[in-house]
């Protein structure tokens, strides 16, 4: 089976699929401040290596 390849900025749904989460979740971690992203234009972008250090941070907590 083929692997398909993360992106390191990753959009919204990207993002959804990487974490298994809905995309309202993540807007509404982005509203709560709960992850932090990066805006262009009208499109969220999300560091990969960013968002698996905040994971491996939560996991410790």
């Amino acid at each position: 089976m083929k692997q398909k390849r993360i992106p390191r900025l990753m959009s919204v749904d990207d993002l959804s699929d990487y974490l298994g989460l809905q995309k309202q979740t993540i807007y509404n971690w982005l509203h709560n401040k709960k992850i932090t992203g990066i805006k262009i234009g009208k499109v969220w972008r999300f560091d990969r290596k960013s968002i698996d250090e905040w994971l491996k941070k939560c996991s410790k907590g």
